[in-house]
């Protein structure tokens, strides 16, 4: 059975870890979230026809996955007290491949789920919230076996992961404000719901979310990577049923 973790204590954890972290997380993170806003604005003068623009617009896409990946790897380092250096967030690009394919094959089967209705696809997204700290942690995982890991070690943990996703709900969307703002705006003064859809995002607007983005990220995303990881590691040590007990099937 699953164990009943303290959030509270978790995230009180991870604050400790984190002030005792041989790279300041502020600083890791503002590395992280600058290259991410990089390659947003890649993708913008990228926004085009053309074989050389779709080329890059996939290039930024696969830069931006190895860096989660990198900066995920951050976190184990922290949780265990171990030296990263700023350079090892690109560590994600000796199993580019794997991530690659971890993550069509995650977007699709989640896709497919949320076909079925909305409970479906946000239980989907649990299912496989640890596919990629598993193969982070053993890059030799098949890209099959992680997502197998995953749903194995979610069951029990899905809505105690929902509620931590909760608990940072408030900075989620703090971090987001510009742009829900600036959606807002462009919806009402849209004249309907097709220019709408059809009013590209500016450079500026583009810019504002990015700074505003790495700024509130500062305050609240490692911890969040952390909390994440103390339940990946609870989930692995915990009792597990064989099979697929909550009833979604197979991978």
């Amino acid at each position: 059975m699953a164990k009943m973790l303290n959030r509270s204590l978790i995230k009180s954890q991870v604050r400790e870890q984190l002030k005792t972290a041989q790279v300041a997380p502020k600083g890791m993170t503002a590395f992280y979230m600058a290259l991410a806003m990089v390659l947003n604005v890649l993708v913008f003068f990228c926004d085009g026809a053309g074989l050389p623009s779709m080329f890059l617009t996939i290039l930024a896409n696969l830069l931006s996955i190895v860096l989660d990946a990198g900066f995920i790897l951050y976190c184990f380092a922290v949780c265990r007290n171990e030296r990263f250096e700023y350079l090892s967030l690109f560590d994600g690009f000796s199993f580019t491949g794997k991530l690659v394919l971890l993550y069509l094959i995650r977007s699709a089967y989640t896709f497919l789920w949320s076909m079925l209705f909305v409970i479906p696809g946000i239980i989907a997204t649990y299912r496989y919230r640890f596919a990629v700290y598993n193969l982070c942690e053993n890059p030799d995982l098949s890209v099959t076996d992680a997502l197998r890991l995953s749903v194995q070690q979610t069951y029990g943990y899905k809505m105690q992961l929902f509620n931590l996703d909760m608990s940072y709900l408030g900075w989620t969307l703090l971090s987001m404000l510009p742009m829900l703002v600036t959606e807002v705006s462009t919806f009402i003064s849209s004249a309907d719901f097709l220019a709408y859809m059809s009013t590209p995002s500016t450079l500026p607007a583009i810019l504002l979310q990015g700074v505003w983005s790495l700024v509130v990220s500062l305050f609240y995303y490692p911890n969040y990577i952390c909390a994440n990881l103390m339940y990946f590691e609870s989930a692995k040590t915990a009792e597990r049923a064989s099979g697929s007990p909550d009833g979604l099937g197979g991978i």
